[in-house]
């Protein structure tokens, strides 16, 4: 069922011994090295979670857990094109991938193990077949629906039974649902059971206009109220509600930080902390945000502030995910990737799951992976 990738225990030790992987022929990358913190492990111990995170780049959907010895396990599962990653309300996970909208149940009871290691078995159990709408963050709303950032059409949408899509929103200013990313919607933050804030690279009503805005020209916008609550964002993604605050990654700085609601600040981007790398992905734990580091692709994104950003600290960008400490804004621990992944773009926390795995959908484990109910 995928593959899985355990690293060395890092008791006493800064870092754990690397990993040398050899993916399925259908991934992108041929050899990938992993590093991890030396408290990594027991850091995840003590929250009591696991970690997920997706690649397009690499065509997996990556599973962090801990081993039997105290070390980090990590498993793989081929996907098409793995983006935006949530988790559900009942524990499920919601993944856009590819030309599909993705839900996923974990199939395990407490009790039950997989191969003796694997405490939680997500499986593919509702897969709706909508086309290639380079479709980036998804949600589930109050009604159990999946929804999604539709970046192709430059609209929040969801699933529908017969059509590709449903529109559910667009910023006022694309005239049109029309097949062009004009703006490059890509994030999404859920309130309540309900889209409320997005980030675009840019408010362009032209198609690919947002390339010409990527340094400064990044929005957020308030859903409900249809109003840009705040601009002048260098490629901003992943939007989050967290502890009452507004966080998001300013990508082309490197930051995470908080946009100021409802003071004489209001709309004001507050940098919380420098993460070396193209971030994308963003998850809490208590007091905790694990945020998701790419190396930039420097003939797309040159001309950002992060490659200043990096110079001045003298530092390389990063591929993989950092846990920051949001009272001091410092990294606590780290999972790094390197070799030929360089691109990151979702994660989730998982709560209450020490070990996870993932099934991918049309292979021979799914045909074969049979569960019931307790009767």
């Amino acid at each position: 069922m995928g593959q899985a990738v355990s690293g060395e225990s890092a008791t006493g030790a800064r870092e754990s011994s690397a990993q040398m992987v050899k993916n399925n022929e259908e991934s992108t990358a041929s050899s990938i090295e992993y590093s991890v913190s030396g408290g990594l492990s027991a850091l995840l111990s003590r929250l009591g979670v696991s970690f997920a995170f997706t690649s397009y780049q690499s065509n997996i959907l990556y599973m962090v857990g801990r081993n039997a010895s105290a070390g980090i396990n990590i498993h793989q599962s081929v996907m098409s094109n793995p983006m935006g990653l949530c988790l559900e309300e009942g524990g499920g996970l919601t993944l856009s991938a590819g030309y599909e909208i993705m839900r996923f149940q974990n199939v395990l009871d407490s009790d039950q193990r997989v191969n003796n290691t694997f405490d939680a078995c997500y499986v593919p159990r509702v897969v709706n077949i909508t086309g290639r709408l380079d479709a980036h963050d998804v949600g589930v709303n109050s009604d159990g629906q999946a929804v999604f950032i539709n970046t192709r059409y430059n609209c929040i949408a969801t699933t529908s039974n017969r059509h590709s899509f449903e529109e559910l929103w667009r910023p006022p200013f694309i005239s049109a649902l029309v097949d062009e990313d004009r703006c490059h919607l890509n994030g999404l933050a859920m309130e309540n059971g309900s889209p409320r804030y997005v980030t675009a690279v840019s408010a362009s009503d032209t198609i690919d206009g947002w390339r010409d805005r990527r340094s400064d020209g990044g929005i957020v916008l308030d859903v409900q109220s249809n109003e840009v609550i705040c601009r002048g964002l260098s490629m901003p993604h992943s939007p989050r509600l967290h502890n009452g605050e507004l966080w998001l990654l300013n990508s082309g700085t490197g930051e995470l930080g908080v946009v100021k609601r409802g003071s004489e600040e209001e709309g004001v981007f507050e940098p919380r902390a420098f993460c070396p790398g193209f971030l994308r992905g963003l998850a809490f734990h208590g007091n905790y945000a694990f945020v998701g580091l790419s190396k930039p692709r420097y003939k797309r994104f040159e001309g950002l502030q992060l490659d200043e950003k990096l110079q001045a600290a003298d530092s390389e960008p990063w591929c993989g995910i950092q846990i920051i400490d949001l009272t001091t804004g410092s990294c606590v621990d780290w999972l790094r990737i390197d070799g030929e992944l360089s691109e990151l773009y979702d994660l989730e926390v998982i709560p209450g799951v020490s070990t996870p795995m993932a099934v991918p959908p049309n292979t021979p484990e799914a045909a074969s992976l049979i569960t019931l109910a307790n009767s």
